[in-house]
């Protein structure tokens, strides 16, 4: 077993741990209703050959069996579906959170049209198999019992009977083998098709003004995948279907087998005869649902694989990272330093890798810092150590006098309001209904918004705005948060010229005025003068640095 299979396989025990004296108990309700219908079958044989019509003692018991199995049945499904859906929860829950404490960098290599599809498709695959254990223990339960009782009746044709199924498990076996790997290639497709699917909702306005790349977007990559999923789960189904139908004729070749040769192997014992025809074909049924459930089967170990290898793949925590807002009061930012900090990203395909620093930065309290430089200086990067979103190879991050380390990182980044060049817009506010404050539609009127959006129940009306008007709206966030430092990058890129004015020349000096310490990434050199250190960035050094209001 590879790792990743036990990976898969001890995280679905994880989340069964919990569950498992109803897991136990449904079983063993499930063992108990097969073994009933095994019974109920053997007692209608008894009633159909008696020469007499049956007693009050067989009626009794048949109505007996009956209940047992309808309970049994009732029982064991409903502490499925109770398992079944706490378990999928579950495993929702465990992967969400393994994302969420991920390590900035773990989430940024790992492709959104991958993990994706895992928190989705993959979840729903394992869900469908949840749902199918306790009924695979009922057939695989009844199965044996019929076995058993076949056994009783006649051990020459049970010996046929069990050629049979050597027969049609060796057939199954071929099926799932060449099947299995036919779901595997129709999975790894469907990352592909998932990575068409984003790239045609992010780039639909360049695919309307190219129409051969929009032909070429859909036949080649949306339809060409779709029909290799379709082909190739058709071929894999069809395997297994061929298979389950050669199993199923190997039944009725035993029946026939049973009445050609009634004589030589069951002798002129009508009873032992259609107790043997009526149990083998009341069998055909449990033991089909078992060979139906192999693709489901087949398709949950590829599943579980995926979980594992994103498991795998997060599996390293960033530590003191927290879930929970804590109480604790934040420090006022009376002086941040980065110290010789340096950062270097991974190597990838043998190219040299980016590299930043050293950086020395020194920012006092309400101080308005520019950062500029060409792009792929390493400005975002710097920012994300700023932020503490990346942890320094080398140097260290001071704030007022202390280092930031590891346990305290989290609580450091929740100084910073920050709005990224590819910021995502949430569109509730964290502070809830009721602290909203008085002044919020001020700031919508200050933004000159206030036409197109309110603030109702805690949350923003509408987020369907243009690039710019977004942006307006995530200020008005870092607003309303009220944190002590506010980070920008590249903000005003997407604001009209008027507007651009007004945040550099209005809005920034005002956070200022309200003892704000204010980090911003800019390309407006007209605007330099605002600033009370620039620093300019160039391949991941710092050539330039003024502490003036003079530009550099």
């Amino acid at each position: 077993m590879t790792s990743k299979s036990r990976g898969a396989f001890s995280e679905v025990l994880g989340l069964l741990r919990p569950f498992r004296v109803i897991v136990v108990v449904s079983i063993m309700l499930g063992m108990l209703g097969g073994l009933s219908i095994t019974a109920l079958l053997a007692t209608i044989n008894d009633a159909l050959n008696a020469a007499s019509t049956p007693s009050p003692h067989v009626v009794a018991t048949f109505i007996g069996l009956c209940a047992v199995a309808l309970l049994t049945s009732i029982l064991s499904d409903i502490g499925t579906n109770h398992v079944g859906q706490h378990i999928i929860a579950g495993l929702r829950k465990s992967l969400g959170e393994k994302v969420l404490l991920a390590p900035i960098e773990q989430i940024e290599r790992f492709r959104s049209y991958r993990l994706i599809p895992v928190l989705t498709h993959d979840v729903d695959t394992v869900s469908d198999f949840a749902f199918s254990f306790a009924p695979l223990a009922i057939a695989f339960t009844v199965t044996l019992g019929c076995l058993s009782y076949l056994a009783y009746l006649s051990l020459p044709m049970f010996a046929v009977l069990m050629v049979a199924l050597v027969i049609g498990t060796a057939l199954q076996y071929v099926a799932r083998s060449k099947g299995i790997k036919g779901f595997l290639a129709a999975r790894e497709a469907e990352d592909e098709l998932q990575k068409h699917y984003s790239a045609i909702a992010a780039g639909a306005k360049e695919l309307r003004i190219h129409r051969p790349r929009r032909q070429r977007m859909f036949s080649q990559r949306i339809e060409g995948t779709a029909d290799f999923i379709c082909n190739t789960h058709i071929r894999a189904v069809n395997t297994f279907v061929v298979a389950k139908t050669l199993g199923s004729m190997l039944f009725f070749v035993v029946i026939g087998l049973a009445l050609v040769l009634q004589s030589l192997w069951l002798g002129n014992d009508k009873a032992v005869l259609s107790g043997f025809v009526l149990v083998l074909l009341y069998m055909k049924g449990p033991m089909e649902y078992l060979i139906t459930t192999l693709p489901v089967v087949s398709r949950a170990n590829i599943a579980f694989k995926r979980i594992a290898d994103l498991a795998e793949q997060f599996s390293s925590p960033e530590p003191h990272l927290l879930l929970s807002d804590k109480d604790a009061p934040k420090p006022v930012v009376e002086h941040l330093e980065l110290r010789d900090v340096h950062f270097a990203f991974p190597t990838v395909d043998g190219s040299k890798p980016f590299a930043l620093g050293p950086v020395n930065l020194s920012i006092t309290q309400g101080e308005i810092v520019f950062i500029v430089g060409e792009n792929g200086g390493g400005k975002t990067t710097l920012i994300k150590l700023l932020l503490g979103l990346y942890a320094p190879q080398g140097g260290e991050i001071i704030l007022n006098g202390k280092p930031v380390l590891a346990h305290n990182r989290d609580d450091y980044r929740q100084l910073f309001t920050t709005i990224f060049a590819d910021y995502y817009l949430f569109d509730e506010l964290v502070q809830g209904e009721q602290n909203v404050p008085e002044d919020a539609n001020r700031y919508l009127e200050r933004l000159e918004i206030s036409h197109k959006v309110s603030i109702r129940d805690g949350a923003f009306s509408t987020t369907d705005l243009s690039t710019g008007q977004r942006k307006r709206l995530a200020l008005l966030n870092a607003w309303l948060e009220e944190r002590p430092v506010l980070v920008f990058d590249e903000w005003a890129a997407d604001q009209d010229p008027a507007f651009r004015r007004i945040f550099y020349t209005e809005l920034l000096p005002e956070l200022k005025y309200l003892g704000k310490t204010i980090i911003v990434i800019s390309h407006d050199d007209r605007y330099f003068d605002v600033a009370d250190q620039l620093m300019r960035m160039e391949g991941g050094r710092v050539v330039a640095q003024k502490q003036s209001l003079t530009a550099v």
